[in-house]
């Protein structure tokens, strides 16, 4: 199912609605106010068009543009930026330190912090489940450090305006409200992480952002089939 945006087929992101990674290619493509089709792939199958456009990884999100495909989340936020460099605010930071710090940051997002969030959706018993909230939450106090570091007092990582870290730390904020939720815990609060709380509340309210992240129940609804074909997930043929 494709969602039409009258891109005329100029632009088009294979991906599917529950993907953090396929949302922030959504929230770049609707900060410089780019018109695509958005068009949903099967979960468990893989289309022609993926296989055709991706055939190195054969997973989403990938971004067609023109005749050019292009894969990996934050190389496409970064193609994006670079491609409509004058259409919307900077995605990437100007100077070049800042730039290294938010790809750092990000870097252990995707690498130390989402993985135990990740086992916890899946339902997966690697190690208990207090040991990989305790992760979640002690990653989440790094990135309130962070945030007052890299922010300089402004709402967003990226400062007046979302940038770089701000979509890919708030791709993963729908799930980690869904884990809230179905552990009974608190993860962001004003009390633990003050700075965050507030960052979130912004950036989910943000206009390129707020039609983009799913609803929580359909996430809760999601997670229970994702744990029911578990192995797919892990070993997508």
């Amino acid at each position: 199912m494709a969602e039409k945006k009258n891109s005329n087929g100029e632009v088009k992101l294979l991906g599917a609605w529950p993907s953090p990674f396929v949302i922030r290619a959504r929230i770049a493509l609707n900060i410089k106010s780019v018109e695509y089709d958005f068009i949903e792939e099967t979960f468990g199958k893989r289309s022609q068009l993926l296989l055709k456009s991706n055939p190195v990884n054969k997973q989403i999100p990938v971004l067609i543009h023109g005749h050019k495909c292009i894969a990996e989340s934050m190389i496409i936020v970064q193609y994006i930026h670079e491609a409509w460099s004058s259409s919307g605010p900077p995605i990437l930071p100007s100077l070049p330190y800042d730039r290294a710090i938010a790809r750092f940051w990000l870097t252990y997002i995707d690498d130390k912090w989402f993985p135990p969030l990740k086992s916890i959706v899946l339902g997966l018993d690697t190690e208990p489940i207090e040991e990989k909230l305790e992760k979640v939450r002690e990653g989440l106090v790094l990135l309130e450090d962070a945030f007052n570091k890299i922010s300089k007092g402004k709402d967003f990582f990226g400062g007046d305006q979302i940038g770089y870290l701000d979509i890919g730390f708030g791709s993963f904020l729908a799930w980690l409200k869904t884990v809230e939720v179905t552990e009974g815990v608190s993860l962001v609060h004003e009390t633990t992480t003050p700075a965050l709380a507030k960052w979130l509340q912004k950036f989910c309210a943000h206009d390129a952002v707020k039609d983009v992240l799913p609803p929580i129940d359909k996430l809760i609804a999601f997670s229970k089939m994702l744990r029911a074909n578990v192995d797919l997930v892990i070993n997508p043929k």
